[in-house]
């Protein structure tokens, strides 16, 4: 029987390329439903093969055709619905928290793309899911090359995980000229096809920051054991060093298809998902250390992550609100990291914080990174020079 997935995020990157999956692979494969955010006509568009699906929209603009369902509680149904083996949480950003939660209480396989889910509220999902026998596999590239090189390994064998990132679209811009970037030169990431957030997550290295969350509560390795290095290739998604002194690493093109088969499966691996990678075309394999002053994000998401408690969930929310700002041309590039920043330090946090503790902070974030924005937007001569 094929297993029956719910997809979290249909209309996004990874949703479009998740449906693509599930229909070349049917004997594998069914979809029971989707999710999107507003966008009646996308989610239709996307679900075109799949008439039988479910259709979910948490807050749609404009009328609904006939057969779909409207709202976050819906979606939470769909993540929880006995029917459902696999929920594949593809988008969303911290919006996909509700249904991932449903899933894990229904002790489904979650197949976990949407980075923001562990960061806001790592101990709470992985809690939720040790209690109902759920279990969270990855879908992130980085943290799916990890997955793949612990099998068959002992984890107190596990000396360092190491996280690769290609340094965005701005890797080699003059430290001078990131004061005067544009959204279209940070969208113009060189090797990943991805949405507008985390494109620009990755040209500030603040989504690296995020990864070193998520990897944390995934394979529960401490922080200082997680390190990041710049790959420019992108060939080598990420690696493991052991204790022996050897590494393991995972290898394969830019093609989000790999890792996202890969965990709709449960680590089987099906025929021809994406061509191989051509080591002789590549040539050669570089690495980069992290340049503080280019990626400040990355030294204040460890900060966060390090913290605990809720402060992880403040500088995510803080984060999506900068980004938006950036986008929308109301924040110079280089002052996302330090909206983030100063949110996320003027948080005072209490110990082990619930769901509600966990809404309340995100909520409070987003309306102070807004005033930020409006300080920072204001204070500028001429307006923001993008």
């Amino acid at each position: 029987m094929p297993a029956r997935v719910a997809l979290i995020g249909a209309t996004g990157s990874i949703g479009i390329q998740a449906l693509e999956v599930i229909g070349r692979f049917p004997d594998q494969f069914e979809l029971a439903g989707a999710v999107a955010g507003r966008r009646v006509g996308a989610l239709q568009e996307a679900l075109q093969p799949f008439p039988e699906a479910r259709r979910v929209l948490i807050a749609p603009e404009g009328p609904l055709p006939p057969g779909f369902e409207v709202g976050i509680e819906a979606a939470c149904q769909l993540a929880s619905d006995p029917s459902v083996d696999v929920v594949l949480v593809g988008g969303g950003g911290a919006g996909a928290l509700l249904p991932t939660l449903a899933a894990c209480r229904a002790g489904r396989l979650v197949a976990l793309a949407t980075k923001e889910v562990l960061v806001m509220a790592g101990e709470l999902v992985t809690e939720t899911a040790r209690q109902n026998g759920a279990r969270i596999v990855p879908v992130d590239s980085e943290h799916s090359a990890i997955w793949q090189c612990l099998r068959g390994e002992r984890r107190e064998s596990v000396r360092r995980l190491i996280l690769t990132a290609s340094g965005g679209a701005l890797r080699s811009l003059p430290l001078a000229e990131l004061a005067r970037v544009t959204p279209e030169q940070a969208l113009d990431h060189p090797n990943w096809r991805m949405g507008p957030k985390v494109t620009i997550d990755t040209a500030t290295m603040i989504n690296k920051g995020l990864e070193v969350i998520e990897a944390h509560f995934l394979f529960q390795i401490p922080y200082p054991q997680i390190e990041v290095v710049i790959h420019p290739q992108s060939a080598i998604h990420s690696a493991v060093e052991f204790c022996d002194g050897t590494m393991i690493a995972q290898l394969g093109i830019a093609d989000m298809r790999a890792p996202i088969a890969l965990a709709l499966s449960d680590g089987v691996r099906l025929p021809g998902v994406v061509p191989p990678l051509q080591l002789t075309e590549i040539g050669r394999l570089e690495f980069e250390t992290v340049e503080a002053a280019r990626y400040p994000g990355l030294g204040v998401v460890r900060e966060a992550g390090l913290r605990g408690a809720a402060v992880p969930a403040v500088m995510n929310a803080a984060n999506e609100v900068a980004v938006a700002a950036f986008l929308r041309g109301h924040l110079p590039f280089m002052e996302i990291a330090a909206v983030v920043a100063r949110v996320t330090g003027s948080f005072e946090s209490a110990p082990a914080p619930d769901l509600e503790g966990l809404l309340a902070a995100d909520g409070w974030a987003r309306v102070e990174a807004e005033r930020l924005v409006g300080e920072l937007a204001s204070a500028l001569p001429g307006g923001v020079p993008v």
